[in-house]
């Protein structure tokens, strides 16, 4: 068994594993996955499509979770994901324009240490 912070950080990257294979699903090349700006923090997940460059935060919660994916990306992550973003967007040059998503991933099952997800897909979430 696992301790809740291993369990946790397992759960978190199962959940980003998903989004990342959604995304491709979609259509979306990824970029950079947990790209870290030193002054602003981690950006879970970078992608592009033909229409914008999706800096992507996931928030990976269980069933019975009192607070939703999208309620914990308050206005102090928000902003700081913006400038990293911005900061993101003056290495990439790229004329593609950013976009600020918010998946939220909600654990449905678990067997043998294998997760089942369902997501909440929010483009422009911020």
């Amino acid at each position: 068994m696992y301790s809740g912070n291993v369990r946790s950080a397992l759960v978190g990257k199962a959940g980003e594993d998903f989004v990342a294979q959604y995304l491709k699903s979609k259509g979306y090349i990824i970029i950079k996955r947990n790209w870290r700006d030193s002054r602003y923090g981690e950006i879970d997940i970078v992608a592009e499509n033909r229409e914008c460059i999706a800096f992507v935060e996931v928030k990976t919660r269980q069933k019975d979770s009192l607070v939703s994916g999208l309620e914990a990306v308050d206005f102090g992550k928000q902003q700081r994901t913006r400038n990293a973003s911005q900061t993101f967007m003056r290495r990439l040059r790229t004329n593609l324009p950013p976009r600020l998503d918010v998946a939220e991933v909600t654990v449905i099952d678990e067997k043998d240490g294998k997760f089942q997800f369902e997501i909440n897909y929010i483009k422009n979430a911020f």
